[in-house]
């Protein structure tokens, strides 16, 4: 007899009713070629070996051939599914499984396998978790210290909304970097972002630095969703009342046809014109293109971050 398989679990159940939206063409300047390098096939196993998840093949990132070619991986930890169910994300959502308390090993044996100089580590969101899984951010960071004490860490983390003490949770691991995404203007957060709050956001920011002043913090914004140039400005704004040091732009890109549209492709020159003004705002860096992503090229951005705080302080000194 015999057996009809068991249909696969819908990667976003929550947008299967929703309509359909025909995904654009992209122009020639966002295309990128497909990863077929040896190191990209050896990261692949060695993530897989691991059991690691990254945000570079759960997000669809494009520039994961670039990145994993020059054996550089974003690590997702708290696992695979994401309680949030934002516009943009092709992260999986829904109820995710128990936590793998070996996982802070397993990235810390990663970053020594790939001989990493700067990790990133993200997440998924974990609204089920007491404390969104701020405990568990701070336990890779230092499996990662132990491991390989000279490899400096970036963490991307979730807002950690009404989780009381996890900010200060993973501010005292004392990663390098602090990245949280505003991902968006305020106007667009109902439809694009609709679990997150925007001053929630930026607040989470502002209370990083006022822990630690010594932390670099880092946000990201995507373009091409509706934005007007005058809310993007605002958020810079927002941003650097917070305090935050480094911002990231990129073009948004449509995951699957249940996901947001592409409002428009925003053009290179529109790009250096965003960098142009960021730069005047007084950012310590400014990385603005259309396949900017908030890890890509993190390493040599960190050293950048380092030398331009060095001279801002050298100038105020002198």
């Amino acid at each position: 007899m015999s057996m009809t398989p068991t249909p696969a679990r819908p990667r976003h159940p929550e947008k299967l009713n929703r309509p359909d939206h025909p995904i654009a063409r992209k122009p020639e300047w966002i295309r990128v070629k497909a990863p077929v390098s040896r190191e990209y096939q050896e990261t692949r196993r060695l993530m897989r070996a691991l059991g690691l998840n990254t945000v570079c093949e759960e997000a669809a990132c494009p520039n994961i051939g670039e990145c994993w070619a020059r054996r550089h991986a974003t690590v997702m930890i708290l696992g695979s599914v994401c309680t949030r169910a934002c516009a943009f994300c092709n992260v999986a959502t829904g109820l995710p499984g128990r936590l793998d308390p070996h996982e802070p090993d397993h990235v810390a044996e990663a970053v020594g396998k790939l001989g990493l100089s700067h990790i990133v580590i993200t997440s998924v969101d974990r609204d089920d978790l007491p404390d969104g899984g701020a405990e568990h951010f701070a336990k890779t960071i230092r499996a990662v210290r132990a491991a390989a004490p000279s490899t400096t860490i970036e963490v991307l983390t979730p807002d950690f909304l009404r989780k009381e003490g996890a900010i200060e949770t993973v501010v005292a691991a004392k990663p390098d970097v602090y990245n949280h995404n505003l991902e968006t203007v305020p106007r667009l957060y109902p439809t694009i972002r609709p679990g997150a709050r925007y001053y929630a956001s930026l607040r989470l920011l502002d209370r990083v630095k006022t822990l630690d002043p010594s932390l670099f913090t880092k946000s990201g914004l995507m373009v091409g969703l509706g934005e007007k140039r005058e809310e993007i400005q605002q958020v810079m704004d927002d941003l650097r009342t917070a305090g935050v040091d480094f911002l990231t732009i990129g073009q948004y890109l449509q995951p699957t046809p249940k996901h947001a549209p592409v409002e428009r492709f925003v053009t290179p020159e529109e790009f250096a014109s965003l960098k142009s003004l960021a730069q005047g705002k007084g950012f310590l860096l400014v990385a603005a293109s259309p396949l900017t992503r908030s890890s890509y090229h993190a390493g040599d951005d960190f050293l950048r971050l380092r030398q331009a705080r060095s001279a801002r302080l050298a100038a105020a000194a002198s």
